[in-house]
C-alpha cells in the first residue's frame, strides 16, 4: 500500500499557527494584566524588541542598502510586511511634506480568527506591528510615530496604521569605543 502525502502550504500553515499563537498570548495577558491599557502598553513594548530584532534578519536577507526618503522606506516596510506575514500592505495617504504615509491592510493576519468582546474596544490587539515597526526603524536611525487609524476587529471595512517621520537619530558610538 502506498501512503498518500498531502500538500500543505506552510506559508499558510505559518500564519495561521502565528494567528492562533499570538490570540492566546494576548488572551493570557488580559488575564495576568486586568487592564487593557496595561496590556496595549506591552504588546506595543514586545513589538519594539521584535523590531530590533527582525531587523538584523531583514537587512540580511534583503541586502537592503540604506533608506535615503520615506518613500523608500514605506517600500521596505511593505516588503518586510510580505516576507514575514505574508501580506502586502498598500502605501497610501501620503503626507504634502512625504514625511507621513499610510499602510492599508485588506487583511490583517494576526486577526484572522479574533472577535473582541464589547468590554475590549480599548484593546489595541494588534499594537505588536506599530510597536515592530517602531523598533526596526529605530535599529536603522529612524524615529518615528505608529498608530492605527483604522482597525478591521473595531468594525472598519480595512485596517490602516500611520506611520509618520519624527526625525533622524544619530549614530552613537558606546563611550570608549572609537
Amino acid at each position: 500500500m502506498s501512503r498518500q502525502t498531502s500538500r500543505l502550504d506552510t506559508k499558510k500553515v505559518n500564519a495561521e499557527f502565528l494567528t492562533l499563537t499570538y490570540g492566546a498570548f494576548v488572551t493570557q495577558m488580559l488575564r495576568d494584566y486586568e487592564n487593557v491599557d496595561d496590556v496595549n502598553k506591552h504588546l506595543e513594548r514586545i513589538g519594539y524588541n521584535m523590531g530590533m530584532r527582525l531587523i538584523e534578519d531583514f537587512l540580511a536577507r534583503t541586502s537592503a542598502p540604506r533608506c535615503l526618503e520615506m518613500r523608500e522606506t514605506a517600500d521596505r516596510i511593505q516588503f518586510a510586511f510580505r516576507i514575514y506575514l505574508g501580506v502586502q500592505p498598500t502605501i497610501s495617504n501620503w503626507s504634502a511634506a512625504s514625511d507621513e504615509f499610510s499602510l492599508i491592510f485588506e487583511t490583517n493576519p494576526l486577526t484572522e480568527f479574533v472577535e473582541l468582546p464589547p468590554d475590549l474596544t480599548n484593546l489595541r490587539y494588534s499594537a505588536i506591528l506599530c510597536g515592530c515597526i517602531r523598533g526596526a526603524l529605530e535599529m536603522v536611525q529612524l524615529e518615528v510615530q505608529c498608530w492605527f487609524v483604522q482597525d478591521q476587529l473595531k468594525g472598519d471595512n480595512l485596517t490602516e496604521i500611520r506611520v509618520k517621520f519624527i526625525r533622524r537619530l544619530e549614530d552613537a558610538i558606546p563611550a570608549g569605543e572609537d
